[in-house]
């Protein structure tokens, strides 16, 4: 398909926030992408995000409807997370190219299926993980790689968030809105009485059923960059803590959690509190969220976040200047990444199988947590070694009659 010939006609599969207020812009933007359908659980999600469309977009309920439309190219995926991996394979499996939003699953065989699936069907992935695009973290990753730095032995990364869940507060259960499938929202994850708490404003990222904690919620942005930078591959061990000690509403994810992944020669770990503004001296002091990245080499170190970066030298003083050599290509923008691999076929940065190694870290640290003792993880077997209960919590628990889609009959 060549964008002079024809536009890449897409489906947007969630468009509550994030999907109608951040994608279908984003993606709607490019003058050969033409937003064809979209679909919610939820009507009035659907006739707004019908109606920004001026009423061109065709909508639907159920994604399967969507995905069956045989005039869509590819979807984004933006319903809670709890829904990621089912949808995208499904879609896969119809044959459409896969936007799917960040995290990409919770449990690692969700995300091995993914990434099986695409290389089965051959479609397009790109998870959302947008900072990835950006120039900071590109440079990032230049400086590590170059060696200035020596061997880095360890990268520890941090979020404070001071937020107090954002006034989630302790609403009461009560019946749905009307014209709300709640059933149909919830999916695969357990039966719950509906709570406006975890449906308004992406609040389910308040949710372990949904979310797990902050790490599935931040770490595909903030953990990527040590994982993009050494390509640690998937974690030996993994040990987790955490709990909810500081704040107050009808959360029930961690507000304070801490993460230790251990690789053959190098640490990563992970530090979260959302009852915290404190900035580890990354970035400038002040209240609201502060995230942080620093990689400890044995010739320097290097501090960074989102818009920053800091080289310091063995000896604590900061290196001053920007020598280094280019050695990541620059990106076209991640959702246009995406757009060009649908045209060329070639494979996105952030596709599910370049992601992998990065989510199922992510998914382990709440097994980790979960079963309250440190795991340890064959990359090849994709299980728990010696733990038949972590191993357990590790592969996905949905509520009947969802299941994870199979592969293709024709890769077995």
């Amino acid at each position: 398909m060549s964008t002079a010939e024809k536009k890449i006609r897409m489906g947007f599969i969630g468009v509550a926030g994030r999907g109608r207020e951040a994608l279908m812009p984003w993606f709607g933007r490019h003058e050969d992408v033409e937003i064809t359908a979209v679909c919610d659980v939820y009507e009035p999600h659907i006739e707004r995000a019908v109606a920004d469309t001026d009423g061109k977009a065709i909508a639907y309920h159920d994604y399967k409807d969507l995905i069956a439309n045989p005039d869509i190219d590819a979807v984004a995926v933006a319903t809670p997370p709890q829904w990621h991996a089912i949808i995208s394979i499904e879609a896969m499996l119809a044959g459409k190219d896969v936007y799917c939003e960040k995290p990409m699953c919770r449990y690692p065989l969700e995300g091995k299926r993914m990434a099986d699936v695409a290389a089965a069907t051959g479609r397009v992935t790109q998870v959302g993980t947008q900072i990835h695009a950006t120039e900071n973290y590109r440079r990032c990753v230049d400086i590590v790689r170059s060696g200035a730095l020596g061997r880095i032995v360890a990268a520890r990364v941090f979020c404070t968030m001071n937020d107090d869940s954002e006034g989630l507060g302790l609403p009461a259960d009560s019946a749905p809105p009307e014209g709300l499938d709640w059933e149909k929202w919830l999916g695969p994850s357990p039966s719950s009485p509906f709570n406006i708490g975890k449906f308004r404003d992406g609040m389910h990222r308040y949710f372990k059923d949904y979310a797990d904690s902050w790490l599935h919620e931040l770490g595909p942005h903030i953990v990527d960059l040590p994982f993009w930078a050494l390509l640690p591959g998937m974690p030996k061990a993994v040990a987790a803590a955490g709990g909810r000690y500081a704040t107050r509403s009808i959360a029930d994810v961690p507000d304070t959690m801490d993460v230790l992944w251990e690789f053959p020669n190098l640490i990563i770990s992970w530090h979260m509190m959302q009852h915290s503004s404190f900035h580890f001296g990354v970035g400038v002091p002040g209240r609201g969220r502060k995230l942080g990245i620093v990689f400890h080499g044995t010739e320097g170190t290097l501090v960074a976040d989102y818009s920053m970066r800091q080289v310091i030298d063995a000896d604590g003083n900061i290196v001053e200047g920007d020598d280094y050599p280019h050695l990541t290509p620059k990106s076209a923008g991640h959702e246009r990444e995406f757009l060009n691999s649908i045209v060329s076929r070639e494979e996105c940065s952030c596709s599910f199988a370049n992601h992998l190694p990065l989510h199922v870290a992510l998914n382990l640290a709440h097994v980790a947590l979960d079963v309250d003792r440190k795991i340890h993880w064959n990359s090849d077997t994709f299980q728990v070694i010696g733990d038949a209960k972590a191993n357990n919590r590790a592969l996905p628990n949905y509520r009947s009659p969802y299941t994870l889609p199979e592969l293709p009959e024709v890769t077995k």
